[in-house]
This record gives C-alpha cells, sequence and structure tokens, in this order.
C-alpha cells in the first residue's frame, strides 16, 4: 500500500479538521507504490520536523506513467476530447480547488513555510484562477488559411503534442504546478508532473481532485522523487515530447543536454535571476520602499524573479535607504499560522545554510551589512531580512542567485549609468523602475534586458500575460497564448484542388 498524509489541524481562524490522503506515485488515475518501495520523508520547514513520508519513483515508474499517459491521450483524450469539454473540465477543477481552499492552503503553508493568509488569497485562490484563464482558452487557438493560388488549398492547424512533462520547483509548488498543468491540458495532452521531493504534498492532495474533475484516467500522472532519478528520466525519456521546466539556471542545463540527447523534445525553462529595482530620484518614495520590500523579502526571499538589487539614483540614496531599513524593522520573521507574521522561514535546511554562507560571503568582500544577517531562533529554518549597502558590482552578492531574503543596494548616477549596472548580468527574468517620468518609465522599460519589466510595483503577474526570461534565465514562456501554444505541434496541409503537374 503507498503511505498516507494524516495531519489533525487546530487553526487559530476559526476551523479545524484532519487531513487525509495518500502520498504514493498517481498513475492511471490511481495511488501506487513505486516499483522499487523507496520512500522520501518531508519536513515542515517551520519545525524542523518530519510530517509525511512520500513514494520516491524512479525511471521505472516514469516509464510506467508514460504508457498511461500515451493511452489515455489516443483513447480518451487529445483530439477525441473538443476543447470545449476540456475547457469544461478545468473549469471544475478550479471550483473544487477554490471548495477546498482551506485544506489545500494549510498542507502548502505545512510543507513550505509560507503564512497563511498570503498562501490563502494571493496563491490558492490565485491558482483556481490561473486555471480558469486556460479554460477559457481551451479550443480556441485557431489554425488559418493561406491563400496560394487556385489550384491549391493550405490551412494550418494546431495539434497537441501527446504527452508532456513537467517539473516543479519547490518555492512555489501549487502556483506553478497550475501555470504547467493547464495550458498542457487545455492544449489536449496528457501529463507527467514532477513536483519538488522538497514540497510535493499540495500536487499530490490535487490529485483526488483530477479524478473528480472528470479527467480521464491516465491524463494526469504524478511521479514524486529526487531529480537525479525521476526528474532525469522525464527530461530524457523517449514517449515525452515537451518537459516544461522550473528551476536553477545549472539544472537548467542538464534538462536540455537530456533533451538534446534523447528525442530532440521541446523544452520550456524558466531558470535563474538576479532581478534590479531601479529607483530614480523623482519616485513616490514611499511606495518605492514599500515595493521593493515586497520584491525581494516575499516568500522569505525564494523566488527567482525577486528584486535583488536596488539601485537608488544618488540624490535619495541617504533618505530611500533609512525609510527601507525602518520599514523591513517593522516585518515579522516567525510562525507561518500567525496573522501578523510577515515572513516565513527557509524551505529546507540545506537552503538556510546556503543563504547564511551567501551572508558570510558579503561581509567578507567587503559589502556594509546594514541589517539582518542572522538565523532567527533555533527551531525551523527562518533567516531575518538583511540588506547589504555599498556593494560593488563584481562582488558575488552582486552577481550571484542567493533565493533567500538578502537584498543588495547601490548609488546610480543617470540613466546609462543604471543601465550598465542592470543589465550586467547573466540573468534577464525580471526589472522594476520606479519614476514619475512617464516617458523615462517607457525608455527604461525599452532598454532593460529582462522578460518582464514592472514600473511602480512588483511581482504583479498575470495569467494573460506571459513569463519567461532573457539570456540565462530561459527559454520560452508560461502564461498567456504563448504558453498554450508551446503545447502544440503546428501543422501545414497542402491540398491539390485540380493542378497538374
Amino acid at each position: 500500500m503507498p503511505p498516507t498524509f494524516d495531519f489533525d489541524f487546530k487553526f487559530q481562524q476559526g476551523f479545524q479538521g484532519r487531513y487525509t490522503f495518500p502520498t504514493g506515485l498517481f498513475i492511471n488515475g490511481e495511488f501506487v507504490d513505486s516499483v522499487d518501495k523507496e520512500t522520501i520523508d518531508v519536513v515542515n520547514p517551520a519545525t524542523g520536523a518530519v510530517i509525511a513520508t512520500v513514494s520516491a519513483g524512479n525511471e521505472k515508474d516514469v516509464d510506467i506513467a508514460v504508457q498511461a499517459a500515451t493511452k489515455a491521450y489516443k483513447s480518451s483524450w487529445g483530439l477525441k476530447v473538443s476543447g470545449l469539454e476540456r475547457g469544461k473540465l478545468l473549469f471544475k477543477l478550479a471550483d473544487l480547488i477554490e471548495r477546498d481552499v482551506e485544506e489545500i492552503s494549510c498542507i502548502e503553508v505545512l510543507n513550505v513555510g509560507k503564512p497563511y493568509l498570503a498562501t490563502r488569497h494571493r496563491e490558492t485562490i490565485g491558482a483556481s484562477n490561473y486555471i480558469r484563464y486556460f479554460a477559457g482558452l481551451a479550443g480556441k487557438l485557431h489554425g488559418k488559411t493561406v491563400e496560394i493560388d487556385e489550384s491549391i488549398m493550405a490551412y494550418t492547424r494546431y495539434e497537441p503534442l501527446g504527452v508532456v512533462g513537467a517539473i516543479i520547483p519547490w518555492n512555489f509548488p501549487l502556483f506553478l504546478l497550475v501555470w504547467k498543468l493547464a495550458p498542457a491540458l487545455a492544449a489536449g495532452n496528457a501529463i507527467i508532473i514532477k513536483p519538488s521531493e522538497i514540497t510535493p504534498l499540495t500536487t499530490l492532495r490535487l490529485c483526488k481532485l483530477f479524478n473528480e474533475a472528470g479527467f480521464p484516467p491516465g491524463v494526469v500522472n504524478v511521479i514524486t522523487g529526487t531529480g537525479q532519478a525521476a526528474g532525469a528520466a522525464i527530461t530524457k525519456h523517449m514517449g515525452i515530447a515537451k518537459v516544461s521546466f522550473t528551476g536553477s539556471t545549472a539544472a537548467g542545463r542538464h534538462v536540455m543536454s537530456s533533451a538534446s540527447s534523447s528525442n530532440l523534445k521541446s523544452v520550456s525553462l524558466e531558470l535563474g535571476g538576479k532581478s534590479p529595482s531601479l529607483v530614480f530620484d523623482d519616485a513616490d518614495l514611499e511606495q518605492a520602499v514599500r515595493w521593493t520590500a515586497a520584491g525581494i523579502f516575499t516568500n522569505a526571499g525564494q523566488m527567482c524573479y525577486g528584486g535583488s538589487r536596488i539601485y537608488v539614483q544618488e540624490g535619495i540614496y541617504d533618505k530611500f535607504l533609512e525609510s527601507f531599513l525602518a520599514f523591513v524593522q517593522k516585518s515579522k520573521v516567525g510562525d507561518p499560522w500567525d496573522s501578523s507574521t510577515t515572513y516565513g522561514p527557509q524551505v529546507s535546511q540545506a537552503q538556510m545554510d546556503r543563504v547564511l554562507d551567501y551572508i558570510d560571503i558579503g561581509k567578507k568582500e567587503g559589502a556594509v551589512l546594514a541589517r539582518g544577517g542572522f538565523r532567527v531562533g533555533d527551531l525551523g529554518y527562518y533567516i531575518e531580512p538583511t540588506v547589504f549597502t555599498e556593494v560593488k558590482q563584481d562582488m558575488r552578492i552582486m552577481k550571484e542567485e542567493i533565493f533567500g531574503p538578502v537584498v543588495a543596494l547601490a548609488k546610480f548616477k543617470n540613466e546609462e549609468d543604471v543601465l550598465e549596472m542592470a543589465n550586467g548580468t547573466m540573468y534577464g527574468l525580471a526589472a522594476a523602475v520606479f519614476t514619475k517620468d512617464v516617458t523615462r518609465a517607457i525608455k527604461m522599460s525599452n532598454e532593460l534586458e529582462a522578460g518582464t519589466v514592472w514600473v511602480n510595483m512588483t511581482l504583479r503577474l498575470q495569467p494573460s500575460m506571459p513569463f519567461g526570461g532573457y539570456k540565462e534565465s530561459g527559454i520560452g514562456h508560461d502564461l498567456g497564448e504563448e504558453a498554450l501554444r508551446s503545447y502544440y505541434n503546428l501543422k501545414s496541409v497542402h491540398i491539390n484542388l485540380g493542378g497538374r503537374l
């Protein structure tokens, strides 16, 4: 029998319940043990305690899942089901997530350490709305008729790829699952999902909803396990036509290499970032402080698009720094269940150690530690929001992705000066500009080498807007019609209407 998650919630907001569901592999609509019967412990980052055990799959299990997905795609999904019907199932899934919003949010908090209120309102409800966007697009991506001449009729058509794979990171397990699942299913593909072995619980909880929503068995399959075993097997499997991966740039290289050495499967890679925020003299100072703080410290800094570099124009630098430090000082790091908590823990011991190592590197390189820099308490993996000033462009904390609550501040003189610094990185995922000058805002947005640019805000994403990176921040896009298109093959058809050779 596969392992089971069993936890008794007693939450101060007024609800409680005992949540139980299987934590085996989900293949062909059923929970099963992995072939080798191996398991992985799952830890609560707020306490460091083991809260669940999940099955650990490998290439044998991935192969079984691909067989199930292939059969389902050919017999009861793909082109056999209309876009209208696929959309109905996705709308039903979104409704079920909202119905179970408390339970799903609690599981996400327990597994990832995010503050409950933000998780419920932004991520769980947000996930259901992202599904609805793609549900509405199902069946609405059309080919076109192309005029050749009187003897030839030509047209294009979109056809699903078949079986696709999705590898989900640990920082936004539910949200990023939806980003990949919804367009893949809307396009008519069957899918093999590998959640992070660190944060697999919400993905496994949703498996019950896939069945309840009415998706045919085998259309959605979940293989829990390590990246080295389950993830690598997905990237190199000859029966998988595409892999969508979110994670580090280093891991993305391995995904791309495996894809090229197997069947040249399509890849979408959303990778690392070192996003700059540009604060000009004419910015609304209070709003710039609030947005830039949220842009780096939300989710305990564990965001690929987090604004970890803040460049402030000389005329307001001192005032900005004073206000920024005072604002951050008011934040509370602690218990995710406490409604007054602003930021939760790092996701694991390893991630906490990585962030603390980078803080030591920053101090050794000569950056000024203006705030934070220490672990909070001795239970769980909490780190204070950390602010470095006087940071030079060649320092590692300015160049390398830390993926934690650490921000580097530096001054700039003018537009040319800050553009050179902002673009002087191997990454290009996101950037932010703070100014009241519309002309400057547009100019900076156009010249910043980043896939997403925010003006006078940060972090805001929309399901209708594509999200992807420049340079070593990735290939392809999540969200928007661009994401949906990436889950199709485009076929050209030429018909001879009587012309002779």
